[in-house]
């Protein structure tokens, strides 16, 4: 007989999955729209060629790197599938005493991390950027120094996320960003116009770690109301708790491998000429987008879920491999005209986005450039993220992190040639060596997408994306790409905020259009949802 599955919370709102992506999806949305317009108002006052730019974009990656070693990813593939499996149980007090000891021994981590990330800062600006000198350099560590603590509050933030995900409580976790980047666009508005931009760079990584702050303080009496046995201690005695540290440690040597890919990223671009750390930076804001959007949501809402699966080793596959499969398309869906975009139209979302200020068109022209590299990979970083997901809750973190080894060697090897070798060659600028970077971090992420998918498959049985599906998501993005290059050409010249709404609106509508009249399921899902939440 196929295994049945508990919910994994006593809560008693409605358990579907793809409601709780879409309640993912919004609170992404919204903090990520926040986010858009921080990162506006930022190139408004900084531009995309400044030293202070270049400055802060790095300094803003070395707490960052921090965050995303121990932050959301690694927390939720080890803490989430333990948690949410005693909640399924209904085992509050074991799932208090794991919380409680999780965030206990995190604070404690953190509190040496962070002391020694402000000690030793110097040594990380020489590691990360080799090619800052003089002032510029100065400038990064101080604002290293400023921003470390802030990344110790965010860390401590995916604590509560992990918490409010096993509670099915996906709005208020993705959307408190929100009030992180509602305190840098508040910084950057009152003290932009009476600072010149180096002073501006440290009052931001001020609002910064403000920011962290309210970001954690909005979600905690949620929190200590779901965990309503919470014991806070350091203590390992629990089973649960070696599990959940068992479990950590390839995560985050994991995320740590992925991170080392940043990292050389981050080295090359210091190497490129002034502008083109600030570049990669934009562009990795726009194309993380769709990633976080859409792969982060149904891998969010799917991970509780897939953990909570009770029954036997058939019947659990099963389970797997359906969700797994109604994952993926519901993924491609979006994905596929959002890497045509980055492609097609890069130019007009740049414009949107940054185009202001000390921030010009030709800045929008280079910044497509390095958009459309990132489209190489944009699909295969998405499904990934859900097939990674799919071994975490199998209790599996080690298999991930081989794979993750293979993408970073590829990146930079691939990297280092496509940044140095072939813009000389080609006779470009070295500047465009950004956007080899992010083209060949597409091609490592595809290896690593099928290295995932091929070694599940031989584990729970066949699962991916149906050719024909796959054809007909491409052909509507080509169709409605021509319909947006026609309107591009019309009102080209414009302003920019003018243009994007006259390109992307009809670029949205006609692939809806045309997915609905190729037959494809998800135009009709999506509406039915969208009209359900609401």
């Amino acid at each position: 007989m196929g295994a049945s599955v508990r919910p994994a919370t006593p809560d008693r709102r409605p358990s579907s999955t793809a409601f709780h992506s879409l309640l993912v999806a919004s609170g992404i949305l919204l903090s990520r729209l926040f986010g858009l317009v921080r990162e506006g108002v930022f190139a408004y006052f900084f531009g995309q060629r400044s030293d202070a730019a270049d400055a802060f974009k790095a300094a803003f990656r070395i707490p960052n790197y921090l965050q995303n070693l121990f932050g959301e990813g690694a927390l939720s593939a080890s803490f989430i599938p333990v948690y949410a499996r005693l909640l399924a149980e209904d085992n509050e007090e074991e799932a208090g005493r794991v919380a409680g000891a999780v965030l206990g021994l995190l604070a404690l981590a953190l509190s040496v991390l962070v002391l020694v990330g402000v000690v030793a800062t110097p040594v990380f600006i020489d590691a990360i950027a080799p090619g800052y000198e003089g002032a510029k350099r100065e400038l990064a560590i101080t604002l290293v120094r400023v921003l470390f603590p802030g990344a110790g509050l965010l860390v401590l933030s995916a604590w509560c996320l992990g918490i409010l995900n096993s509670h099915r409580r996906f709005l208020l976790s993705y959307s408190a960003p929100v009030i992180w980047n509602v305190a840098m666009i508040a910084t950057l508005v009152a003290f932009g116009r009476r600072s010149d931009r180096e002073h501006l760079a440290v009052w931001l990584a001020w609002g910064s770690v403000v920011g962290s702050a309210l970001q954690i303080a909005v979600q905690l009496p949620t929190v200590l109301r779901l965990v309503r046995r919470l014991r806070i201690s350091a203590s390992v005695a629990s089973r649960h708790v070696r599990t959940v540290l068992s479990n950590f440690v390839p995560v985050v040597v994991s995320r740590g491998v992925t991170q080392i890919s940043a990292y050389i990223d981050t080295i090359i671009s210091s190497w490129l000429g002034t502008g083109a750390m600030t570049a990669l930076f934009n562009a990795q804001t726009i194309s993380l987008l769709p990633i976080s959007l859409f792969g982060m949501s149904v891998s969010a809402a799917q991970l509780p879920a897939m953990s909570s699966a009770l029954g036997d080793d058939v019947g659990v596959a099963e389970q797997l491999r359906g969700r797994l499969d109604a994952g993926l398309q519901q993924i491609a869906f979006f994905v596929v005209p959002s890497a045509m975009a980055l492609l097609v139209l890069g130019d007009v979302l740049s414009g949107v986005i940054y185009e202001r200020g000390r921030f010009t068109h030709f800045d929008s022209l280079y910044l497509w450039g390095i958009l459309a590299g990132s489209s190489v990979g944009l699909l295969a970083s998405t499904l990934g993220r859900l097939y990674s997901s799919t071994y975490y809750a199998l209790r599996d973190t080690r298999t991930p992190l081989r794979f993750a080894v293979v993408r970073v060697v590829l990146t930079g090897s691939l990297g280092y040639l496509s940044a140095f070798k072939l813009p000389p060659v080609a006779g470009l600028d070295p500047r465009w060596g950004v956007a080899g970077l992010t083209a060949s971090a597409g091609v490592a992420g595809w290896v690593e997408f099928w290295l995932l998918r091929h070694t599940l498959n031989r584990r729970i049985g066949c699962t991916g994306l149906p050719a024909w599906f796959v054809a007909r998501l491409w052909i509507a993005a080509v169709i409605a790409a021509a319909v947006a290059w026609a309107v591009k050409l019309v009102v080209a010249g414009h302003h920019p905020m003018l243009v994007g709404a006259a390109v992307l609106a009809p670029y949205g509508v006609s692939y809806f259009a045309a997915a609905w009249l190729l037959g494809i399921p998800q135009v009709t899902s999506v509406f039915t949802r969208v009209r359900r939440f609401l």
